[in-house]
């Protein structure tokens, strides 16, 4: 869980609030399949919606599993939806940047 509040916080972070960011809300997260010692993951995150403050992001984590030295099956193991404000350097939340 915590590798997708990161992979979702960098879309949050560079495209959107350019500095500064917190978790406030982890609106939906669903497992779908195991993660097994040995997957090589890869993490997508979008940007869903932004507010005045908040930006919220779709995350999906998909494995990557070796199962007979030619098979390799990928499997998504977890989607996620989480919410992140944007922060001041007091932590308290900060306006957005313009996306002009």
């Amino acid at each position: 869980m915590a590798q997708v509040d990161i992979a979702g916080s960098i879309p949050a972070i560079s495209t959107c609030a350019n500095g500064r960011v917190a978790t406030v809300a982890v609106n939906s997260f669903l497992f779908k399949h195991p993660v097994f010692v040995g997957n090589l993951l890869s993490f997508y995150a979008d940007i869903v919606k932004t507010g005045n403050t908040s930006v919220t992001v779709y995350v999906e984590v998909w494995a990557q599993r070796m199962r007979l030295q030619d098979e390799v099956v990928v499997v998504k193991v977890t989607e996620a939806t989480l919410t992140y404000v944007a922060t001041d350097r007091d932590r308290r939340p900060r306006v957005l940047p313009s996306m002009d």
